[in-house]
């Protein structure tokens, strides 16, 4: 390549993304909502916000990181409340811990409005090019060179390549060198980051077919609705807003035919032949892949999903799949409503270049390289959300490393995005992560509900969430202790009203006086149940009375965790000293000294929670530092 084009803007680059997806949006905005002039780097400008695959946002735990995104001063949460089609709260039947929001987005209005809310950012330059290559002087990032020669100088750069790097899409013998939806793949960067000593793994996902929706037979199907209470994601978005007519989704199943199919072309999925080479997704497994599996069983929920609604595109929810594409339409005309279904895009699996994340500092800066950041799919998760997630902390770190100020890091203990990237960074994965409540140990605290009051002022303090939401959280969280107080002190009188009420919600009546508190903690009743016993209640607004339900109903397993995480939280503080030399340190096992000295952890915490680290290793590396210090 010839000597390349230093691009100049009216004011010097601050930073580069690279990458239009999910965590390159959220990154790009962080940055430049901080001051930073940024620069993102797209492969095409018509596809930002891009959703290959499923076509919503958020889900089991993943409407938690959403809402964590949101409070931090992020887009997703408000796009989605501005798209959606349908919009459904998952796992109400179980304790607020684990439930969900979940929205059906208008896939090509949600990419259409984030395409204008970046546009319309000040700081930010978004632009269709294709970086090549990271430049680096002593260890540190000074630019990224595109494929056209144009270089970018640039203090920190992030990196947000989703499955483009090399990417291959499979459907059946047929293989295409391509990204998502046929979009063009990402092969210089690849090589790039290769001669900079940055390790990367092959990984593997996949979409289902579509089908135009005319073609359907509805009656076959059960009809799933949206809640008739729509709740949003964004804590800034007006309820009332919301409140919309939504698009009905469809449920059918797979049977014993589909499954013959699927068996008898199995040797023509490109991964049951051995052709696919990366690890694919445990949680989201294509349909041929559950068939094998889960051999007892004769069917498998298949849900039709609307793209938007002004086309008749089906997403085909439950049937992902590589197989041909004649096995593809013989299989899902197997399905009982769609015996006549058309494909309009046939289902593929696809392969990409991403990285071993123990590269990373939680911080998702390359411990070996200052300045380059790292987000989303290509340090080894899976998701839109969690890709969103990682983009926005990316974002900000970049931002306060151009800054010289230090890092921006979330603890398992204050939220799921905490948990996601302690979880990549700290062990890494040998296949696509997915975020799970199961995986956050504190996720009674860590509830979608009040992702506002944990994580506002920590945004604010980042630098990314303004004055204005903060001052309104303040004030939120006055009106939750004052209202909880209030109802810690109210005693109920029995009366027949009380009687009448106790026996409509199948609750023991009282014959003495008993708290409010004491009633709100029966399962049966709640705070809003209990209203006709509570004359002085105030008038108050939604969000506030959930909390105060929460906060009393649950009042004995918060101040538990709320313990245990004050236990965590003294081995996060004690840091480790970033000169420390674990071969140095007497006693450690090998296997220990290599994962340490490998994976630089911060805090004597973070070292705990590695693989191959065991708690005797602690113990000594706890001695060692005593010893240190007194030395």
């Amino acid at each position: 390549m010839d000597k390349p084009t230093i691009y100049h803007t009216a004011n010097e680059i601050d930073i580069v993304i690279i990458g239009g997806g999910h965590a390159g949006c959220e990154a790009a905005l962080a940055s430049a909502r901080m001051g930073m002039r940024t620069v993102m780097l797209a492969l095409s400008l018509d596809q930002l916000a891009m959703m290959p695959c499923n076509p919503n946002i958020g889900g089991t735990s993943k409407g938690h990181l959403v809402r964590e995104i949101d409070a931090l001063g992020g887009e997703m949460g408000k796009n989605i409340d501005k798209t959606f089609i349908q919009s459904k709260m998952l796992n109400t039947g179980k304790g607020p811990a684990v439930h969900s929001l979940r929205a059906q987005a208008d896939k090509s209005r949600y990419s259409a409005e984030m395409r204008r809310v970046l546009e319309a950012e000040p700081n930010l330059l978004v632009k269709q090019a294709e970086a090549a290559d990271i430049v680096t002087e002593d260890g540190k990032v000074t630019g990224v060179l595109t494929t056209t020669g144009v270089l970018y100088p640039c203090r920190c750069a992030v990196i947000c390549t989703g499955t483009y790097l090399r990417a291959r899409c499979l459907t059946g013998e047929a293989i295409v060198n391509c990204g998502p939806n046929g979009l063009k793949q990402s092969v210089p960067l690849a090589a790039a980051l290769e001669r900079l000593g940055i390790r990367l793994m092959r990984f593997k996902t996949g979409t289902p077919a579509r089908v135009d929706g005319s073609t359907l037979d509805y009656t076959r199907m059960a009809e799933q609705k949206g809640d008739e209470e729509i709740i949003p994601f964004s804590f800034t978005t007006d309820p009332e807003a919301v409140q919309r007519e939504q698009v009905s989704c469809w449920l059918t199943y797979t049977n014993t035919e589909t499954h013959r199919i699927i068996h008898e072309n199995i040797h023509r999925s490109p991964m049951y032949a051995g052709v696919i080479e990366g690890t694919g997704t445990r949680y989201c497994p294509s349909i041929e892949d559950k068939v094998v599996r889960f051999a007892d069983k004769d069917r498998h929920q298949v849900f039709i999903e609307p793209e938007g609604e002004d086309t008749t595109e089906m997403y085909i929810s439950g049937m992902s799949t590589s197989l041909p594409e004649d096995v593809q339409l013989a299989m899902y005309r197997s399905v009982p409503g769609m015996e006549n279904a058309e494909l309009t895009r046939t289902g593929y699996a696809i392969e990409y270049d991403c990285i071993d994340a123990t590269q990373l500092r939680l911080s998702l800066e390359f411990a070996r390289i200052e300045g380059l950041f790292s987000a989303g799919q290509f340090n080894g998760s899976s998701g839109y959300e969690e890709a969103a997630a990682q983009g926005i902390i990316a974002g900000i770190n970049a931002a306060r490393r151009a800054k010289n100020q230090d890092m921006f890091v979330l603890d398992r203990s204050e939220a799921y995005i905490g948990v996601l990237i302690d979880d990549l960074v700290t062990k890494g994965s040998r296949e696509p992560y997915r975020m799970m409540t199961s995986r956050a140990e504190y996720r009674l605290l860590l509830r979608q509900d009040n992702a506002d009051l944990r994580l506002t002022e920590r945004g604010y303090e980042a630098g990314l969430a303004p004055q204005s939401r903060r001052d309104a959280v303040i004030v939120k969280k006055e009106s939750i202790t004052a209202e909880t107080k209030r109802v810690m002190r109210v005693n109920v009188a029995p009366s027949a009203a009380a009687d009448k009420l106790m026996e409509a919600h199948s609750s023991t009546p009282f014959i003495t006086g008993i708290k409010l508190a004491e009633l709100m903690r029966r399962p049966e009743l709640d705070y809003e149940i209990l209203v006709p016993l509570d004359a002085e209640r105030p008038a108050l607004p939604r969000d506030v009375r959930e909390q105060v339900n929460i906060v009393i109903k649950y009042q004995g397993y918060i101040e538990r965790q709320e313990a245990q995480v004050a236990q965590f939280k003294k081995w996060e503080s004690r840091k480790l000293p970033e000169s420390i030399r674990y071969e140095d340190v007497p006693n450690l096992r090998l296997e220990a000294r290599q994962k340490l000295e490998a994976i630089r952890p911060e805090s004597v915490g973070h070292a705990s929670r590695i693989t191959g680290v065991s708690p005797a290793d602690i113990t000594v590396l706890l001695v060692h530092l005593e010893r240190q210090r007194g030395e």
